[in-house]
């Protein structure tokens, strides 16, 4: 295992950047892909039920991103921080932050999931669902938020092996809890018939096993980096590093998902199936974007590991190469998937309702058509995460939702009268507008200068 990491080290640091980017987006595009199936998966046999269980669990959905997000912002805090110090060749440094970063979100996960527990009747009924939308909704939410020490279980374990510039093992973990989600959403849902509440259940229960693996894999003396409280106390510097790198990315991506949960808020008025058809089309969305997230999150390690080593330039080759693979591969395939014959094939695997099926299509055709500017968005967010530059990630995904979506959406709405069309538009339009600020950004060459201190063991030493 320390051998595989030193050879993945040496390939990021010193091999070929092609193979780097190759190797390490691969196996994150299809780890993305199986994590997106937990929902997927939920959504097709929801599907089979009926159009209110749909509805809620995309009006409650983004409920549980907020707080997953945030809490997420420790574990890309990890491997950042992580790879920066694999990078300068300090691992023992590496595996104390390891620790701080594990007990930290774990506290979080706890405090997070207890208190949500409680207050879900009030959120899902702030969000103005009513009937079986707010019955089904309060089901589900109840139950998914318990997953949530299992889940930071899970993401801490990717975010470390990722930090060492293994993707596949993360893969292999989440493709087991898929395997699992599988065979309990079909039994849960329909043969024991419990509806929305099985798909929670199986949500949960998939996430158990893979954890439980995740945390003694965590634990092996044979890792490279790995957790060791033995003697462990919290340090002051590992500390602050966390919130630094980390409270940028939980503020942002919590504040984001929120946005997103008001979106939905909009779409609700617009009736159940328009909820329904909204859902659908995010979801098949993400499967076709999923390339472009498996490049950013490679940038990011690339960059963080480089950065660490001082070799600047080569991040900057790594991050120039990966938005051009990034844009090349969605410009084809959103050319194939914005074709109403084939989105409309995609779309109808998961509803049964011909007015659902056509809206989700007019959704997913026009999104498919512009997603190769997610190719830009995504590695170019990889840079700045990589280089430590979060607060800079932060401020973008926050106006790309509080700026440039609502604003699109209130002209859409108000000016242009668009009706349920105007959520389509907002969507595409700022994204397409936070991939050209980024873009602004990246020459000003702020990236550059890393934001993270690596500290070695001499200089702890002699202090």
């Amino acid at each position: 295992m320390k051998k595989l990491s030193a050879e993945k080290r040496n390939m990021i640091l010193e091999g070929n950047l092609f193979q780097a980017i190759i190797v390490l987006a691969i196996p994150i595009m299809i780890n993305s892909f199986i994590q997106s199936m937990y929902n997927l998966t939920d959504t097709y046999w929801l599907g089979q039920i009926g159009t209110n269980p749909m509805a809620a669990i995309t009006l409650v959905s983004p409920v549980q991103n907020i707080i997953i997000n945030f809490g997420q912002g420790i574990t890309t805090a990890g491997a950042i921080l992580i790879s920066q110090y694999i990078g300068a060749g300090e691992k023992r440094q590496a595996g104390i932050m390891a620790n701080h970063l594990y007990i930290c979100s774990m506290i979080f996960a706890f405090v997070c999931a207890s208190i949500c527990i409680f207050a879900t009747p009030g959120i899902v009924g702030w969000l103005g669902a009513e009937g079986d939308v707010l019955n089904f909704g309060i089901t589900y939410l109840k139950v998914v938020v318990i997953d949530m020490p299992f889940l930071f279980t899970i993401n801490m374990y990717n975010a470390i092996r990722q930090a060492q510039g293994d993707t596949l093992k993360p893969m292999l973990m989440n493709l087991l809890g898929i395997c699992i989600n599988f065979v309990l959403d079909p039994l849960l849902m329909i043969v024991f018939d419990m509806g929305i509440l099985g798909a929670a259940l199986a949500t949960l229960l998939a996430k158990v096993p893979p954890a439980l693996i995740c945390l003694y894999s965590l634990l092996n003396t044979k890792q490279g980096i790995r957790l060791s409280f033995r003697g462990f106390h919290f340090e002051s510097s590992k500390i602050l590093a966390i919130i630094k790198v980390g409270l940028p990315t939980a503020i942002g991506g919590s504040t984001m998902q929120f946005g997103f949960l008001l979106m939905t808020k909009n779409v609700l008025k617009y009736g159940s199936i328009a909820t329904a058809a909204y859902g659908i089309g995010n979801k098949i969305n993400s499967i076709i974007t999923m390339p472009s997230n498996g490049i950013g999150s490679a940038v990011s390690t690339i960059v963080g590991q480089n950065m660490g080593a001082r070799q600047v330039d080569r991040a900057n080759k790594g991050y120039k190469m990966a938005m051009t693979m990034a844009i090349v591969f969605l410009f084809v395939g959103g050319m194939i998937f914005s074709r109403r014959p084939v989105s409309q094939a995609l779309v109808n695997i998961f509803t049964k309702d011909d007015a659902v099926s056509n809206l989700a299509t007019d959704f997913l055709s026009l999104m498919a058509f512009w997603c190769w500017t997610n190719g830009i968005y995504n590695a170019t967010s990889g840079l700045f995460q990589g280089s430590g530059h979060t607060m800079i990630t932060m401020l973008v995904d926050a106006s790309r939702i509080w700026v440039f979506r609502f604003l699109v959406l209130f002209i859409c709405e108000t000016v242009l009268h668009l009706g349920v069309a105007s959520i389509w538009y907002a969507v595409v339009v700022s994204n397409a507008t936070s991939s050209v600020i980024l873009i602004v950004l990246y020459f000003t060459g702020i990236w550059r200068k890393s934001t993270v201190k690596i500290e070695s063991d001499n200089e702890k030493q002699a202090a």
